[in-house]
């Protein structure tokens, strides 16, 4: 968990969002739209997404693009008019993985910044905390959370990544968010990194794999800041996209419940 009494490094305004794939998952609501333009509550993924960036004050959004990714464009043009937007298009997004996707952005990227997936709906206070860099988000795990975990130490530092098998539910293992604030020095080396796994063909790994052996072998380093477990989702399939408007309906109930004025009796 990061540490308030450290000295404070430089604030993240660039954000990294990777909207490449196909969502197949999620068809046919993503046979003409890309998935990242799914709604939720009536508001797109990422129409959210932006939005909670603007509020935290990111000025740039670096957008890597593939599946119908000219919808994307559009949809930016119109809905991110005041920040400044640069698109990568990875041309390989039906054959490749995410590993692939970030490494392209390599050129556009030197700065600190937030890698955020594109396929998350969070609460826009949830980055209040994440705009430092070297820091990652994490969960409590929930029964409907897949994919990868981390582990902990006792200062709650990430030790170890895990995925499959290796997730058990032990209490030191969290859920990652796939919300990532990155130093600039930490990007030269993970840059360096990616490169090795394109080199070698592994185009089909997803950029976690860098991550934990990087966290193994003591070349990279995270802070955690911690996700409210039942404030945020992520959308890979129908299934998920059907509990998170039902969070999110849960949540603009009591929103407006809180807001509700009671007036005395005459």
């Amino acid at each position: 968990m990061y540490d308030s009494s450290q000295p404070v490094k430089a604030t993240v305004t660039t954000a990294l969002l990777l909207a490449a794939g196909t969502g197949s998952r999620l068809q046919p609501l993503t046979l003409d739209a890309p998935k990242c333009l799914t709604e939720v509550g009536g508001i797109p993924i990422l129409e959210r997404l932006v939005n909670n960036l603007r509020a935290q004050g990111f000025k740039r959004l670096v957008v890597v693009i593939g599946h119908l990714g000219d919808r994307i464009q559009e949809f930016l043009q119109q809905h991110a008019a005041d920040m400044q937007v640069d698109y990568v298009i990875n041309p390989d997004y039906r054959t490749t993985n995410n590993i692939y996707s970030l490494w392209l952005a390599r050129q556009q990227i030197r700065e600190p910044f937030l890698l955020v997936e594109s396929d998350l709906v969070f609460e826009e206070g949830m980055l209040d905390d994440m705009l430092q860099a070297d820091r990652m988000a994490v969960s409590s795990m929930l029964p409907w959370m897949n994919g990868t975990a981390v582990e902990l130490g006792s200062q709650g530092q990430v030790t170890a990544f895990c995925k499959g098998g290796d997730i058990h539910g032990d209490a030191r293992q969290y859920k990652t968010v796939n919300i990532y604030s990155i130093s600039l020095d930490s990007w030269n080396r993970i840059e360096e990194r990616l490169s090795r796994y394109v080199s070698a063909g592994r185009l089909g790994e997803y950029y976690e794999a860098v991550f934990a052996e990087m966290v193994a072998d003591g070349t990279l380093s995270f802070d955690t800041v911690f996700f409210d477990a039942d404030l945020w989702y992520e959308i890979d399939t129908r299934a998920d996209l059907r509990e998170a408007e039902n969070l999110f309906a849960q949540r603009r109930v009591m929103a407006r419940h809180s807001q509700m004025v009671i007036k005395p009796a005459a």
